[in-house]
């Protein structure tokens, strides 16, 4: 069984988030770039696109997670953390946030892509042009990086696809150079 199988499964063949059940399609909820069942939850057209373009938020429709913060599982509790802080202003919201619980790992996988943070006060990542980073962007190298505890370099030119952020440093970003795992400083990249 593939994971969109196991998705429609597990969620009854329904949106994790407002139980629609057309458009359905898997959502690895960043910046686990894991994935998988535990990383992923099973999302309408309507919900994704919406989690994905800020500008395009029906805050209404999330009234609908007043029933799926519940859910036992962790990728569909951290997007609903995330949509619910991100809707502050509605007033709603609050009371949802207030009764909602997630375990320190999960609250921090939540608060990892900046949500409920104050504009004032979020991390911002930039590239070498001063070009705003997300999690997920791909970047190209500027110059080549000798990686440290290793003895590869890694070459300029070189993309890297589906960066993460570090939520505590807006110098690091990391992502995939070949088969490592690696750390970057955020000046010597430039946004693809």
């Amino acid at each position: 069984m593939g994971l969109l199988e196991d998705l429609k499964s597990r969620s009854g063949n329904k949106c994790e988030l407002c139980a629609a059940t057309g458009s359905l399609k898997v959502y690895g909820v960043p910046p686990k770039s894991t994935g998988g069942i535990d990383g992923s939850l099973l999302g309408c057209e309507t919900c994704i696109g919406q989690i994905e373009n800020t500008d395009t938020v029906d805050a209404n429709h999330w009234r609908c997670l007043n029933d799926s913060m519940w859910s036992e599982h962790p990728a569909v509790q951290v997007v609903a953390w995330r949509m619910l802080s991100r809707l502050k202003s509605e007033g709603w919201t609050q009371d949802l946030l207030d009764m909602m619980y997630l375990d320190d790992k999960n609250l921090s996988w939540a608060k990892a892509t900046g949500e409920g943070i104050e504009e004032g006060d979020k991390i911002i990542h930039r590239d070498v042009n001063g070009v705003v980073l997300n999690t997920g962007d791909s970047v190209v190298l500027i110059k080549d990086l000798k990686v440290k505890g290793s003895s590869m370099v890694a070459k300029q030119g070189t993309a890297v696809r589906r960066i993460s952020l570090d939520p505590e440093n807006a110098e690091f970003i990391e992502g995939k150079v070949g088969p490592q795992q690696i750390v970057i400083i955020a000046k010597y990249v430039k946004k693809m």
